[in-house]
C-alpha cells in the first residue's frame, strides 16, 4: 500500500441509502412522524427523554438489522490505494462493520451511549444490542443519553476533521447534499486536494467548488467508477 496517499472520504446519508436506511430528508424518511423539536435537540431531552430514547433505540435497532452495501465495501477497497480516512456525518456503524478501520463520525456513533451531565465527551459507553435502557447512568450517576450530535450542539470532532481534510490529496464526496452545517462547510479545508470527486445521483444540481469531478450516480456505482479510474 503506498502510505503516502492520504485519501479522505467525506459520506452522508445518501451512504447508507442502499442499506435501507432512509433520512429524516426524505419525503418517506424515519422522522416523517416526528418533528425535529420533539426528538432531535438538547430541549426535546429536557422536556421528554423517554421518547427520545426511544426514538433512537428504533432507529438503533434499524441500524443493526441493515448491512453494510457495496458503497461501503468500495470504501475499504481504496485503502490498496493509500491511507484512507471516512469522515463520515452518519451515525450508524455501517463503515466500521464493512471493514473501514479509520472512522471520524461528525455526528456521534448511535451504537454508544453518553452522559447527559457536563463533560459528555470524556467518555462513551457500548449499548449491547439496540435498547438504551431508561435507567442506565454514566458513573457520575447522570442518565445516558444516545452519542448523538443533535441540532443546536456543537459538532466535538470538526477542528480534527477540519485538520485531516487539510491533509487529503484525494477527496471523495459521497451521498451528502451538503446542506446540514457546520458539517458542510468542512469541505473547504481540502484546499491541498489535488482530485476532489462528489457523488450523488443529483451531483449536477449540488453547489461544489469548479474542481470537483461531479459523479451522477449512487453511491455504490460512483465509488466503482472512482476505484476503476484509479486503477489506470
Amino acid at each position: 500500500m503506498n502510505s503516502t496517499l492520504n485519501i479522505v472520504v467525506f459520506s452522508g446519508a445518501g451512504m447508507s441509502a442502499e442499506s435501507g436506511i432512509e433520512t429524516f430528508r426524505d419525503s418517506n424518511g424515519l422522522w416523517e412522524n416526528y418533528a425535529i423539536e420533539e426528538v432531535a435537540t438538547p430541549q426535546a431531552w429536557q422536556r421528554d427523554p423517554d421518547l427520545v430514547t426511544e426514538f433512537y433505540n428504533q432507529r438503533r435497532k434499524t441500524i443493526i438489522e441493515a448491512t453494510p452495501n457495496q458503497a461501503h465495501e468500495g470504501v475499504v477497497q481504496l485503502e490498496e490505494f493509500g491511507d484512507v480516512l471516512v469522515i463520515t456525518q452518519n451515525i450508524d456503524d455501517l463503515h466500521e462493520r464493512a471493514g473501514s478501520k479509520n472512522v471520524l463520525h461528525l455526528h456521534g456513533n448511535i451504537r454508544q451511549s453518553k452522559s447527559s451531565g457536563p463533560n459528555q465527551e470524556k467518555a462513551y459507553y457500548p449499548i449491547d444490542g439496540w435498547k438504551l435502557d431508561n435507567n442506565s447512568r454514566c458513573p457520575e450517576g447522570y442518565r445516558l443519553r444516545p452519542h448523538v450530535v443533535w441540532f443546536g450542539e456543537d459538532v466535538p470532532c470538526y477542528e480534527k476533521a477540519a485538520l485531516k481534510l487539510h491533509d487529503a490529496d484525494i477527496l471523495i464526496v459521497i451521498g451528502t447534499s451538503l446542506q446540514v452545517y457546520p458539517a458542510a462547510g468542512l469541505i473547504q479545508y481540502a484546499s491541498n486536494a489535488h482530485t476532489k470527486y462528489i457523488i450523488d445521483p443529483k451531483a449536477d444540481e449540488l453547489h461544489v467548488p469548479s474542481d470537483f469531478i461531479k459523479l451522477n450516480s449512487t453511491a455504490s456505482q460512483g465509488i466503482a467508477n472512482v476505484i476503476k479510474s484509479m486503477r489506470k
